[in-house]
């Protein structure tokens, strides 16, 4: 019992490097988030085009009572924001990757073409008196995450007529910054065309806004890892090795804001809170999957200590606590080199010869200590089938629990099984160990 708790204390000495290990990752973590913060922050940050929206400003005019009874007349101009009826969007994507030191960076090059119609405004609606509406001072406002990272002027068709685009959203204060075009609704009209090009710099991800009664949107990539995210999924799309097409066909009954508001209406949470797009992502983020695999240390620790032990008790042998320790040691370098390779080779790289390493060290040192191949074999392949398991594990987030749970009963039965004729009453007495040798 002595022994076993002695074991058991160097299992849980070993969680201080374990713990080392582990906060080593988050500073590598957090390390690759500074490099991608200033990589994007010249290249481009991740894009959400908001818009665009007609925004139309209009006074309202009221009377107070002042100090002395004397009425005083007073006005304020604001604004009511109209959405499209219909809104088209085609995108082309050409993406990239660019490096800072060992870490990698996805960016793109976005070429869209923005194309819909508006409904004349209907104020009656927002009761809002017509005789203060200012139709020839409304602005077209198009919200863009980071719009320092627009790469050409550009101008809005409206109506077929040209008008350049301004920086800022105006009134569009839901569209964050962005561009705007003042266009002229004086002129009386059921409907208002418009389109425009518009080329930007991103990376890491696209998002739209389906602010369109009808929103479409199609874009076409050169991409072998898109991330489909937000409120709605394309609905369809194509992939292929190095690239993917996807459309997306929004109605506005979907989404949890209306076509038109005017100043002082709460959108700003659902309009942010419709967003849909792609992520640009690696196919496995070995920093991710390195935190993952760490959390396991401790269990592999106790299972190989625990196979060890149990060859000690059925063989005869004593091993040393010394070497428990070594032992340990090399199962605790296997999370480190698999951390520090995966930053050059990649995630699957890196664990396999990261694991091989391990497995032939534990080999060669169990053979001596065991004095006999067959017993460190069986020490090793436990440990080649832990690390096996554990990338099981790491490739199937979704089942984990589910694998895992099946894992430790399989271990426990085995465990059970070899055991099962042992006299632990008599474990360590010298009269019965030849029959625990006859066992192995």
């Amino acid at each position: 019992m002595l022994r076993l708790l002695s074991i058991g204390f160097l299992a849980l000495l070993l969680l201080i490097p374990i713990g080392m290990i582990s906060n080593l990752v988050s500073e590598r973590q957090l390390r690759r988030e500074s490099v991608l913060g200033e990589v994007t922050s010249k290249w481009g940050n991740a894009q959400t085009l908001t818009g665009p929206a007609l925004v139309v400003p209009y006074t309202v005019r009221w009377s107070e009572v002042g100090p002395n009874n004397q009425t005083i007349s007073r006005s304020e101009t604001r604004t009511a924001t109209f959405l499209p009826e219909r809104l088209r969007a085609r995108g082309k994507i050409v993406s990239e990757t660019r490096q800072r030191g060992i870490f990698s960076v996805p960016v793109y090059k976005l070429d869209l073409e923005v194309e819909g119609e508006f409904a004349r405004p209907d104020f009656a609606s927002l009761a809002i008196e017509p005789s203060a509406i200012a139709w020839d001072r409304a602005q077209l406002a198009v919200g863009i995450a980071d719009a320092r990272a627009i790469q050409e002027e550009t101008a809005v068709a409206w109506n077929k007529e040209a008008v350049a685009f301004l920086p800022g959203t105006g009134g569009f204060l839901e569209g964050g910054v962005g561009i705007h075009a003042v266009v002229d609704l004086s002129k009386p009209a059921d409907r208002y065309r418009f389109a425009f090009p518009l080329a930007l710099n991103g990376s890491l991800a696209l998002y739209f806004t389906p602010l369109g009664k009808q929103t479409e949107i199609e874009l076409s990539a050169h991409s072998a890892n898109p991330s489909f995210q937000g409120n709605w999924l394309p609905t369809d799309r194509t992939l292929t090795k190095d690239s993917f097409e996807a459309r997306w066909s929004i109605p506005f009954l979907g989404r949890n804001y209306p076509q038109a508001w005017k100043t002082g209406d709460a959108m700003q949470a659902a309009i942010d809170g419709s967003r849909f797009g792609v992520g640009f992502v690696n196919s496995i983020d070995h920093y991710r999957m390195a935190e993952r695999s760490v959390k396991y240390a401790s269990l592999f620790i106790l299972l190989t200590f625990a196979t060890v032990w149990l060859i000690e008790v059925l063989a005869g042998l004593r091993v040393h606590p010394i070497q428990y320790l070594l032992l340990g040691g090399a199962l605790c370098l296997f999370y480190l080199l698999e951390l520090s390779l995966a930053e050059h080779l990649g995630f699957p790289t890196a664990y396999a010869i990261a694991s091989a390493a391990v497995i032939a060290l534990i080999t060669a040192y169990t053979t001596v200590v065991l004095k006999q191949l067959s017993r460190s074999l069986v020490v090793a392949i436990g440990v080649a089938m832990l690390y096996g398991y554990l990338y099981i594990l790491l490739n199937n987030e979704d089942y984990a629990l589910l694998i895992g749970s099946i894992g430790l009963f399989a271990i426990l039965a085995a465990i059970m099984f070899t055991t099962r004729r042992v006299d632990w009453y008599a474990v360590g007495s010298n009269s019965t160990a030849a029959d625990q040798t006859a066992v192995v």
